[in-house]
């Protein structure tokens, strides 16, 4: 049931589900194949637009499986891929691999703050972040992709900074930008006027993507859609790294009840709520922000070393701490930051490997860094 006199919305916004491509972010969450396939179904039958689903920056993507069972199960052309940005050289190896598995759209992952960008790119420098957006995308482009391209911790990008960034990407022949509120801190007013001074370049089309440390996603979502973006990205019970996401059910419901907005099947929230919870091993009480246990829980080294490019906040202004949580994404670069000043000493890509296979065995329990340090210890004493 609506309000008793809705607001109208001129241009409903577009939904786009990031489930199966945030949670490859989320420390400890994986989906199989079998569960990605249900969960784009579902999707497709509520009326989202779009289901993300994995991330490919190069030959042999560990996602493909993923790709693969979404694309057998809703369409290629219902379904996006993450295509990680680095270089030009990068990019094509991404793209071959992006042709390999058929998929038709593409979202670049590019990083526009000056903190992100000289983590992920080696330099601050605005030249430098112009051309390798506008390499990617004409890339892309001439071989026939639908092309999203980002702007990585974008809210947090200064004016004078992202809006010649995303003219530029749409003049290199995009089709759509992403905004990331990848580390929450915008409020709704806030993300109002940002978004505004997007939708105003000429020949734009604007996504939010939106963060839910601060337990504004949605509100902000839909004052990026008050500002004139056309696509709304969310994820099922606000899965995703940290705080989480935009969940699906809270922005579809206010849609129904703010604006009246009908469009979507909402019967199937509760099973798809249900679904991909069992499948990310988080139970059926999972809720977003910054008391989870997930909220400043890392499985990439480069946010467990750089934990202030992800942060607002710390863990510790919470009461909460900072950990590991990895199933079978191991790397070494993650056993090395776990094993530090532990006092073991072990042959890190040896153990990195036989980590792995053990936990692939067990079915993919969580590990935080004091089960990778007794582990250690059981491969010290089993060589």
């Amino acid at each position: 049931m609506a309000a008793e006199n809705p607001e109208k919305l001129t241009d409903p916004p577009l939904i786009s589900d990031a489930t199966l491509r945030d949670s490859a972010h989320m420390a400890g969450v994986e989906f199989g194949p079998k569960d990605a396939a249900a969960i784009a179904g579902l999707l497709v039958r509520t009326g989202v637009e779009l289901v993300e689903v994995g991330m490919v920056s190069g030959p042999g993507s560990k996602d493909a499986p993923l790709i693969e069972a979404v694309h057998e199960a809703v369409g290629p052309e219902r379904s996006m891929t993450l295509l990680v940005v680095r270089d030009r050289q990068q990019v094509a190896r991404a793209l071959d691999e992006a042709e390999r598995l058929g998929v038709r759209h593409i979202m670049y992952s590019i990083p526009t703050s000056e903190q992100h960008a000289t983590l992920k790119l080696g330099t601050p420098s605005v030249k430098f972040l112009h051309a390798v957006a506008r390499s990617a995308i004409s890339q892309a482009k001439e071989r026939g992709f639908h092309v999203t391209f980002s702007g990585e911790d974008g809210a947090r990008t200064p004016r004078e900074r992202l809006v010649p960034y995303v003219t530029n990407g749409f003049e290199a022949g995009a089709d759509r930008f992403r905004l990331a509120e990848t580390v929450a801190c915008l409020s709704p007013w806030q993300m109002e006027a940002k978004i505004a001074d997007l939708t105003a370049i000429d020949g734009s089309e604007i996504e939010i993507h939106s963060h839910n440390m601060l337990g504004m996603a949605v509100a902000n979502s839909l004052a990026a859609v008050r500002a004139g973006a056309r696509w709304i990205s969310a994820t099922v019970g606000g899965i995703g790294e940290r705080g989480g996401n935009a969940p699906l059910a809270e922005l579809l419901t206010s849609l129904r009840v703010v604006y009246g907005d009908t469009r979507f099947d909402l019967t199937h929230l509760t099973e798809l709520s249900r679904l991909a919870l069992k499948g990310a091993g988080l139970g059926s009480a999972f809720q977003s922000g910054p008391t989870t246990p997930h909220a400043f829980a890392y499985e990439l080294p480069g946010q467990l070393s750089n934990p202030e490019a992800y942060e607002t906040l710390p863990a510790e202004l919470v009461g909460g701490t900072r950990e590991l949580r990895v199933r079978t994404r191991l790397t070494p670069a993650l056993v090395t930051w776990a094993l530090t000043d532990s006092g073991v000493e072990v042959d890190v890509d040896a153990f990195t490997s036989w980590l792995t296979e053990r936990q692939i065995a067990a079915g993919g329990p969580v590990l935080d860094r004091d089960a990778v340090r007794k582990a250690a210890v059981d491969f010290q004493a089993a060589a």
